[in-house]
């Protein structure tokens, strides 16, 4: 396999959010006197875009109505804190300038809002990335294979000259339903048995480890 390009998940891949969106969250859990959430509970509601993260937060209880109230003001607080606390993990930016070195493109798929996406990769990988590929309203998130497949277009690259790392069942199947090879972080939000249990066979516990693992001729 010639591989061409390497595609990340951002949060628990690449950045550690999770402190940020615990205090939106909790922010906006406070302001309609919800009971909050320590980081941990946060921590599992990770994965699936900040709509169903605001809902889980909430509870079952969670109306339209007050669902909308939820999102706006997480919104309008996350939007203004972004990178209060986000950092990117220890390697990545080193592995990135690394296998940009190698000629490799490099892309970023996020089931986070497009433009926070970008923001955060400005601020905190700048120059690093080669497309950004966020939550938009004619895409569908992860697990649906759509955003792999328009990071493939925009690159110019096939299903068997890229693979894609992330941390969470919906990067496992997004990367199966697209054909794409997939290695599994172990810093992330989930546990390894969890991407397991999905499918995921490949694994790294550092970012370091991804280069030895792409000097393997087949993945």
């Amino acid at each position: 396999m010639k591989l061409k390009a390497v595609f990340f998940d951002l949060d628990g891949t690449l950045l550690d959010t999770k402190k940020d969106l615990a205090v939106a969250v909790n922010h906006a859990l406070a302001g309609a006197s919800l009971p909050t959430r320590d980081e941990a509970e946060i921590e599992r509601f990770l994965g699936n875009g900040i709509g169903l993260l605001v809902r889980r937060a909430a509870g079952g209880d969670c109306t339209n109505e007050l669902f909308s109230s939820l999102m706006t003001s997480f919104t309008d607080y996350y939007f203004s804190h972004l990178w209060d606390f986000t950092r990117p993990y220890g390697g990545v930016p080193e592995l990135l300038a690394d296998l940009r070195a190698r000629g490799l493109k490099i892309a970023v798929i996020s089931n986070k809002r497009d433009e926070a996406a970008a923001r955060l990769i400005g601020a905190t990988l700048p120059g690093l990335i080669d497309l950004t590929v966020g939550e938009r309203p004619d895409i569908p998130r992860k697990p649906d294979p759509a955003p792999v497949i328009l990071a493939m277009d925009e690159l110019g690259v096939k299903k068997e000259e890229c693979i894609l790392v992330g941390d969470s069942e919906s990067d496992v199947e997004a990367a199966r339903a697209a054909g794409v090879p997939f290695v599994g972080v172990t810093w992330g939000y989930r546990s390894r048995e969890t991407l397991v249990s999905r499918g995921a066979v490949r694994f790294i516990d550092r970012p370091e480890e991804l280069k030895e693992l792409l000097s393997q001729v087949e993945l």
